[in-house]
C-alpha cells in the first residue's frame, strides 16, 4: 500500500477551519518534544560516562600494590594500566555523545526555523480566507435579504395596481425600483466576494500542500535522523563494551603467565636467608659440675670463662687458659671447671668444607669473626649450638652457620 501523503490526507471541508493544518503542526511540536527527550537522554549518558571514566582514572592511580613481587605484580599493573585505559575510553565515548547531542541540537534549530517559516504563512492565508468567507456569508445574507425586500415590493405593487389608486401605484412602483437596485448591488457584492473568497482559498490551499509537503520532508528527516542516531548510539555502547573486555583480555593473559610454585620459588630465591635451621638451646648448669655433654665445648668456654676468676671475657687465645685455672683458689667453686683448650688452626682437620658468605655479620666479641657476603671461609668445625668455627684469610672465629652457603 502506498504511503498518504499529508496533503492529501490532512484537508478539511469547512472553509472556516483549519483541522488538518493544525493535527500535522501538532505532531511537528511532538516530534520536536521527542527530539529534546533524545537529547536529554544522550547528554545524561554523557555526563554518567564522563563520571565513570573519571573515577576508574582515579582509583587505577591511587592503588598501589608495591609490596608484590614477580608475575604477579606486573598483572596487578596491567590490571591497573587497563582500569586507566578504560577510564579514558569512556570519557572519549563521552566526548562523541556531547558532539552528537550538538549535532542534534543545531538540526532541532533548523528544523524549528523551517517551521515558523511556513508555520506564519499559513497563519496569515488563513486568517485572509476565514476573514474573507465571513465577508462572503454576510454579503450572501445582505444578497438574500434585498432579493426577498424587492419581492415583497413587487407583490404590493401589483396588489395596489389592481385596486388603481394612482397615487399609491406611483410610490409603490418607486419602492420596487429603489428595492431593486438595492438587490442588484448585493448581488454583485456577493458575487464580488465569493470571487475574492476564491482567491483566498486557492491560495490557502497552494500554501497548505507546499507547506505540508515541507512539513512531510521534516517528518521523514526527523524521524531518520533520530532513528540512525539511536542507532549508532546502540552500537558505540556495544562496542564500549568490547573495548573494556579487550583491555581486560590482556590482563587475563598476563595472569595466565602467573605460576603459584614459580612465584613462591622466586620469592625464595630473592629473600631466602638461610637452609640450615638455628640449633636447640640446651640447659647449662651454673656449677661447676653442670657441664652438658651436648654442648659444644667452644660454646662452654665462651659462656663461661667470664665467670672465672681472672679471666677476661675472650677465649681468642686459649692457651692462656692453665693461667686462669692457676689463679683460681682451691676452695673456688669454679675451680673444678674443666676447659679444654682450642686447637691449633694448622693441626686441624684437612677434610674441612668450603663454604661461601651469603650475608655480612660483624663480631660481637673477640672470639667471633668478621665476615661479609661474597667471602669465601672454610668450616673447621659446625657446632650444635649454630655457632660454626671457620677460617678466612689465616684468620679463625665464630660465625653464624645460617649465613654460609656450601660450595
Amino acid at each position: 500500500m502506498a504511503l498518504l501523503a499529508f496533503k492529501d490526507a490532512f484537508w478539511c471541508s469547512d472553509l472556516n477551519l483549519n483541522t488538518g493544518y493544525e493535527v500535522i503542526l501538532q505532531r511537528l511540536l511532538d516530534g520536536r518534544s521527542f527530539c529534546k527527550d533524545v537529547e536529554d537522554l544522550l547528554k545524561q549518558r554523557a555526563i554518567a560516562e564522563e563520571k565513570y571514566g573519571k573515577e576508574l582514572i582515579q582509583i587505577a592511580k591511587k592503588a598501589a600494590g608495591l609490596t608484590e613481587i614477580n608475575k604477579l605484580r606486573e598483572s596487578f599493573d596491567t590490571l591497573k594500566q587497563q582500569i586507566e585505559n578504560i577510564g579514558n575510553s569512556h570519557i572519549q565515548l563521552a566526548t562523541t555523545l556531547k558532539e552528537e547531542i550538538l549535532s542534534l541540537e543545531d538540526f532541532r534549530q533548523r528544523q524549528k526555523a523551517l517551521r515558523k517559516k511556513y508555520e506564519n504563512a499559513m497563519e496569515k492565508l488563513q486568517k485572509n480566507k476565514v476573514t474573507m468567507y465571513k465577508k462572503t456569508m454576510d454579503s450572501k445574507k445582505n444578497y438574500e435579504q434585498k432579493c426577498k425586500e424587492a419581492e415583497e415590493a413587487q407583490q404590493s405593487f401589483e396588489r395596489i395596481a389592481i385596486a388603481g389608486n394612482a397615487k399609491q401605484v406611483e410610490k409603490t412602483q418607486s419602492k420596487v425600483k429603489h428595492c431593486k437596485e438595492a438587490a442588484q448591488d448585493a448581488d454583485r457584492l456577493y458575487k464580488q466576494n465569493i470571487t475574492l473568497l476564491e482567491k483566498a482559498r486557492l491560495e490557502w490551499e497552494t500554501e497548505h500542500i507546499n507547506t505540508c509537503e515541507a512539513f512531510e520532508q521534516q517528518e521523514k528527516d526527523r524521524i531518520s535522523i533520530l532513528r540512525n542516531s539511536l542507532w549508532v548510539h546502540s552500537n558505540q555502547f556495544s562496542m564500549q563494551c568490547v573495548k573494556d573486555d579487550e583491555m581486560l583480555e590482556v590482563v587475563r593473559q598476563s595472569l595466565e603467565e602467573c605460576d603459584v610454585e614459580a612465584e613462591l620459588n622466586f620469592f625464595i630465591q630473592a629473600k631466602t636467608t638461610g637452609r640450615i635451621p638455628p640449633g636447640p638451646v640446651f640447659y647449662e648448669s651454673y656449677s661447676n659440675n653442670g657441664i652438658n655433654p651436648h654442648t659444644n665445648s667452644n660454646k662452654v668456654i665462651k659462656r663461661i670463662s667470664n665467670l672465672l676468676h681472672g679471666c677476661g671475657g675472650s677465649t681468642k687465645n686459649l692457651s692462656d687458659v692453665n693461667i686462669c685455672q692457676s689463679s683460681v683458689t682451691g676452695d673456688s667453686e669454679y675451680a673444678s671447671v674443666s676447659i679444654v683448650p682450642r686447637e691449633d688452626p694448622t693441626e686441624l682437620d684437612t677434610g674441612s668444607v668450603d663454604y661461601t658468605v651469603i650475608y655480612d655479620y660483624s663480631a660481637q666479641s673477640t672470639e667471633e669473626l668478621d665476615i661479609s657476603a661474597g667471602d669465601v671461609v672454610r668450616v673447621i668445625e659446625e657446632g650444635e649450638d649454630g655457632w660454626w668455627t671457620v677460617e678466612r684469610n689465616g684468620h679463625t672465629g665464630l660465625v653464624p652457620g645460617s649465613y654460609l652457603n656450601k660450595l
